[in-house]
């Protein structure tokens, strides 16, 4: 059974009105009914079309023009915080001293010898005949003690001597004899031994005693104080009357040095200690400000580096007959220059003191940093002697920051400080 579509109503068309539309033409005006009221709908699709691209390029430009300058700037802007964040240092290369000059190191004036003078007998000042700054010959009387006790025992000791000598000589006649009676039977050979004994026990009685009387008699000649060597006294430390103890160190009687000639001492760095021979001749300096100087020669060396310093010990022998110099003075030392090495240095500002080693900061071409350790030799006041970590070719941080890492990026400043120009050797 089919189902019959209900049939649609047609919309009522509108009803024609009459338009009235005047007759009257103007100039410039179109027509109804021409070719010009009539639009092409393709014409139109693009004008709109290009309307709207019109105005879109207009809006990239615009937006161009505007966004572009705002993001170079900031471009710009974030190149220089960049550029700020970047720490800038002053560098500086280590000073290398050449061959042209000598090198003054400081020395230490010693007497040839000296000797601290003490008491070898118990007793009491009797007097004293010399004070300081006395010039005193070999053997000269210093001073005098007296000692009344060991006179005593000396007394004694020489009784003790006369008369073990004399029962000697009294157990050798008696013996004699009855060493006869023995071969004549008339004693037996028991007291024939017994005397011969005796004998024997005398001998060893006056032996001792005769050694125990020279112990004694050097005793006593210790009551004379006299000098070991010829020298100065430089220390006098008794009065009369003051009590004195044998072989007490800690009560120095007086002091003598020998000054002439004088020995001179001074450390050589390891790098030169090589070139230091026996006879060489070297020009001390005594005094700080002196420009007087003295010959000297090298009379030994130790022979080896010390751990600590990285320098070897060098003795100077100076005649000194007319006591211009003083034991004790300051001195330097003037080194040749043919006797020197290369010698590196670094102002005392570059150096980071961080854990167990001294360190610099050392910047590559690429304004890389890198810490180097480094062993410092001598100290010359505002420079240190640099033995290993740098080369002259390095460019070195000037007072690093505490923060500097390595691998940290630092850009160089324009005006880099110098190489130092006063360098130790002169």
């Amino acid at each position: 059974m089919f189902h019959q579509r209900p049939l649609r109503r047609p919309f009522p068309q509108p009803k024609h009105i009459p338009v009235y539309m005047s007759t009257t033409s103007y100039p410039g005006s179109v027509e109804p009914g021409s070719d010009e009221d009539k639009v092409d709908p393709i014409r139109t699709r693009r004008r709109h079309r290009f309307i709207l691209m019109s105005g879109g390029a207009l809006f990239l430009i615009a937006l161009v023009a505007g966004f572009v300058p705002q993001f170079r700037q900031r471009q710009i802007t974030r190149a220089d915080t960049n550029q700020l964040a970047i720490p800038t240092v002053a560098v500086i290369s280590p000073t290398v001293t050449t061959p042209h000059s000598g090198l003054d190191l400081p020395a230490e004036v010693k007497p040839w010898q000296e000797a601290s003078i003490f008491a070898r007998v118990n007793g009491y000042l009797k007097d004293w005949l010399v004070d300081i700054g006395a010039h005193v010959q070999k053997d000269q009387l210093l001073a005098e003690i007296d000692t009344p006790d060991l006179d005593q025992q000396l007394a004694q000791a020489q009784s003790q001597a006369v008369l073990a000598k004399r029962n000697l000589e009294q157990a050798k006649k008696t013996n004699t004899k009855w060493q006869e009676l023995y071969k004549q039977g008339v004693v037996s050979q028991l007291d024939a031994e017994n005397t011969d004994t005796s004998q024997g026990t005398n001998q060893a009685n006056t032996e001792a005693f005769a050694a125990n009387l020279r112990f004694l008699e050097q005793e006593v000649a210790f009551k004379r104080v006299t000098a070991p060597f010829p020298g100065i006294i430089t220390v006098r430390n008794v009065n009369v009357g003051d009590l004195i103890t044998a072989n007490s160190t800690s009560f120095e009687m007086f002091h003598i040095q020998q000054t002439d000639p004088l020995r001179v001492y001074f450390r050589i760095p390891q790098e030169d200690a090589a070139n230091i021979a026996v006879g060489e001749a070297f020009n001390v300096q005594v005094g700080a400000e002196s420009a007087k100087t003295y010959p000297g020669k090298v009379i030994s060396t130790s022979g080896a580096v010390s751990p600590d310093s990285r320098t070897m010990l060098v003795e100077l022998q100076v005649e000194n007959s007319k006591n211009e110099i003083l034991p004790g003075s300051y001195a330097t030392v003037r080194v040749p220059e043919v006797a020197l090495g290369k010698l590196v240095t670094l102002p005392d500002n570059t150096l980071i003191f961080r854990g167990k080693n001294l360190q610099v900061a050392v910047v590559d071409e690429k304004g890389a940093v890198q810490l180097r350790d480094v062993r410092i030799g001598r100290d010359f006041g505002v420079q240190s002697e640099i033995l290993s970590g740098v080369s002259e070719s390095d460019k070195v941080i000037v007072n690093p920051s505490d923060s500097l890492v390595s691998g940290a990026t630092v850009r160089v400043a324009q005006a880099t400080i110098p190489s130092a120009s006063s360098a130790p050797r002169k």
